[in-house]
């Protein structure tokens, strides 16, 4: 199973390999998170070249069955973010 990296390790090493305090470190992946966050928001897609791609989908209503009665319900449409890998990202 492969190993989980929390948030304060992952802010640790990355204020290591800037070479800046893990506060500020924390404070700028905050800061891109909720950049993110608010474009996914407004609809738009986010490209880190080598990295991937976030983007929204929608996702249309559909028909279902609740599994414990088996009467059929309606499923509503809404919106969800996907992440599609890089090609490099994915050779790895």
């Amino acid at each position: 199973m492969t190993e989980k990296l929390k948030k304060a390790d992952l802010m640790a090493a990355v204020a290591e390999r800037a070479g800046v305090p893990k506060a500020q470190a924390e404070k700028v992946s905050d800061a891109l998170l909720q950049e993110v966050a608010q474009a996914l928001q407004d609809d738009k897609s986010i490209n880190f070249q080598g990295f991937g791609t976030f983007e929204v989908t929608e996702r249309a209503e559909r028909q279902g069955r609740n599994p414990q009665t088996g009467e059929a319900v309606t499923i509503p449409a809404k919106r969800s973010a996907k992440f599609k890998p890089s090609q490099a990202l994915k050779d790895l």
